[in-house]
């Protein structure tokens, strides 16, 4: 009963710090205004950079609040699969946010009765093993992203339309590949942080 309790904590605390990862990222808008220069994205879509991060921000409050029903961006038109996918796309934004907020009072209360009952020594080899997840997630980025950036989406979407036009989404042209390969390294580098932060609590609890 014990094992099952800790993988199930443990499980907790592994989304919690995942999810909070994405929820950062999604909202880091200095990492998009910096690539909008680097990938000189003005260049690509022929508008100003003030623009399109106007744009952007339309865009990342669509995804973020649910009473906001329809993306209307004034210097990118959509295509009705366009506005489809970003549609999915809000539904996971929202799925992320739901388990970040179960999953943290979890975690907390968890790790909480673990220091009461003096049994934070069976978190350090667990923490240990999950720190190398992420340092396996970051190898496969960096040597073969474009796979994994369509392997991701065939797992989370059903259909093509994430197989933007940028004749009828010309938002694609704003968002380049490159930019959501920051995104995913973001992502990954902060889960890395967050678990071993929770490795460096246990072993700091118990003296170590």
């Amino acid at each position: 009963m014990r094992t099952i309790k800790n993988s199930l904590g443990l499980l907790a605390i592994f989304l919690c710090i995942l999810s909070f990862a994405i929820a950062f990222t999604i909202n880091f808008t200095p990492m998009f205004a910096f690539d909008v220069d680097y990938f000189n994205i003005p260049a690509r879509t022929g508008l100003s950079k003030e623009t399109i991060l106007e744009n952007y921000r339309i865009l990342i409050d669509y995804l973020n609040y649910p009473w906001i029903e329809s993306l209307q961006m004034p210097d990118f038109p959509s295509s009705e699969s366009g506005l489809f996918h970003f549609y999915e796309v809000k539904v996971l934004f929202l799925l992320d946010y739901a388990i970040l907020f179960i999953s943290a009072p979890l975690s907390f209360f968890f790790l909480r009765h673990k220091k009461r009952t003096n049994t934070l020594y069976e978190l350090i080899q667990p923490t240990r093993i999950m720190i190398i997840l992420p340092i396996i997630a970051l190898f496969f980025i960096f040597i073969n992203f474009d796979q994994l950036f369509t392997t991701f989406h065939e797992v989370f979407f059903n259909n093509d339309a994430w197989l933007f036009d940028y004749r009828t989404d010309p938002i694609i042209l704003a968002l380049p590949q490159e930019f959501f390969m920051h995104c995913f390294i973001l992502v990954f580098g902060l889960l890395e942080v967050g678990l071993w932060l929770i490795h460096r609590y246990t072993k700091r609890a118990l003296g170590l």
